[in-house]
């Protein structure tokens, strides 16, 4: 016998309680039968419990008819295959239904088992061949960041250890702005220095500090947003995001690039949130003190936008929560901050100041002191 688990998920509605018996009775076998007699509690149901794959409700019904219930699932379920039982009097709305996309099908009462069947069995395949769809554009889209971030590790390290160290910023700041899409920011802050690939060794080493650009080196710094966003737009769905890392040197003042009208609020907060926290992160980089770092970007306080400004200074207070410890490696954690650069033996840069710890990163360290050595005690950040 199937388990009920595995069966398609389906919900009837209709305002005769007589019908949705009969109809939960002649399915059961081959599906998994959810029924409701008042379409505005079918909403909450379909709101408020996994996706079904079809949904299949009378025309006619008290306070709310087919038509508009099922454009109401719709909205709380894109995916969710819309199917509609009709009378010959109502036909004409129907038709209608389907012809603007809110009903993949309709079908006249009454109507034979095995065309109810067959119909059901349809629109189960087209919630599948979606759904799947979904999944499979969502992995290769996950699969193809993870590449670009990897490619932007091994050719431009710094680069790549910058990007570690902004995205706790930007997702403060997310949280402060009630951002709910804030994947969207993640993304665009992991590939925010992907167009860096571009750059010669020793220009992320001047940038935060150590020398001044040369004006064929700021020129080439000032377009690895663009080449960014170039290479973004060629995955799909990510203008959005690509246009985000494109203006993350742009000044809310309109200064910076790129060299267009677009200054203020019109430019995407994506951008704006970037260019605050990538500023900070250059300045932390420059000195230890956050309330120092933090002053050089009031110095500037026309390049940001104000209210990012002000919640940014609210994060130093944050920080001031955290415990300053110096432990070996095999006593640092998770969600731990590096406060001090991790050194190989020999003296070389494995992970900056300011990144914080997450499980691949300790055991990077840990195979690092297998093959090189490490220089101990760490010096870290954990939150009080």
């Amino acid at each position: 016998m199937t388990d009920q688990n595995d069966k398609p998920r389906i919900l009837i509605v209709d305002d005769e309680e007589r019908v949705l018996t009969s109809l939960r009775r002649q399915l059961r076998s081959d599906f998994s039968v959810d029924i409701c007699d008042d379409p505005r509690k079918a909403l909450g149901m379909a709101d408020s419990r996994p996706p079904y794959a079809v949904v299949l409700s009378d025309y006619k019904m008290p306070g709310l008819n087919g038509v508009d219930f099922l454009m109401q699932v719709k909205k709380i379920s894109p995916e969710t295959t819309r199917m509609m039982l009709t009378g010959y009097a109502d036909l004409e709305n129907a038709m209608r239904a389907v012809n603007e996309g809110h009903v993949f099908r309709f079908m006249a009462k009454p109507c034979p088992p095995d065309v109810l069947m067959s119909n059901l069995a349809e629109g189960v395949r087209q919630y599948d061949l979606i759904t799947t769809k979904r999944v499979l554009l969502e992995q290769t889209l996950k699969g193809s960041i993870e590449l670009m971030s990897e490619i932007t590790s091994l050719v431009n390290p710094e680069a790549a250890a910058r990007t570690d160290r902004v995205k706790r910023t930007v997702g403060y700041l997310c949280g402060k702005l009630d951002i709910h899409d804030v994947w969207r920011f993640e993304m665009a802050t992991m590939l925010s220095q992907i167009g860096c690939i571009i750059l010669p060794a020793g220009i992320m080493d001047k940038l935060l500090g150590k020398g001044d650009f040369s004006p064929e080196e700021k020129q080439m710094f000032e377009m690895h947003p663009s080449i960014g966003q170039s290479l973004i737009s060629k995955l799909p769905r990510m203008s959005a995001i690509g246009n985000m890392v494109a203006y993350q040197l742009k000044g809310f003042d309109g200064s910076g690039t790129p060299r267009d009208n677009i200054k203020g609020e019109a430019i995407p907060i994506g951008g704006r949130i970037l260019k605050i926290a990538l500023d900070y992160d250059t300045h932390r980089q420059r000195n230890d003190v956050p309330s120092k770092a933090f002053k050089e970007l009031e110095a500037n306080s026309d390049q940001y936008d104000p209210e990012l400004l002000y919640y940014l200074e609210g994060m130093l207070g944050v920080e001031a929560r955290y415990q300053k410890l110096t432990l070996s490696l095999h006593d640092l954690e998770t969600g731990m901050i590096l406060h001090k650069d991790v050194l190989s033996s020999q003296g070389a840069l494995l992970l900056r100041k300011s990144v914080e710890l997450d499980k691949n990163k300790i055991d990077r360290l840990y195979m690092f002191e297998d093959k090189i050595g490490i220089v101990q005690p760490i010096s870290v950040l954990k939150p009080s």
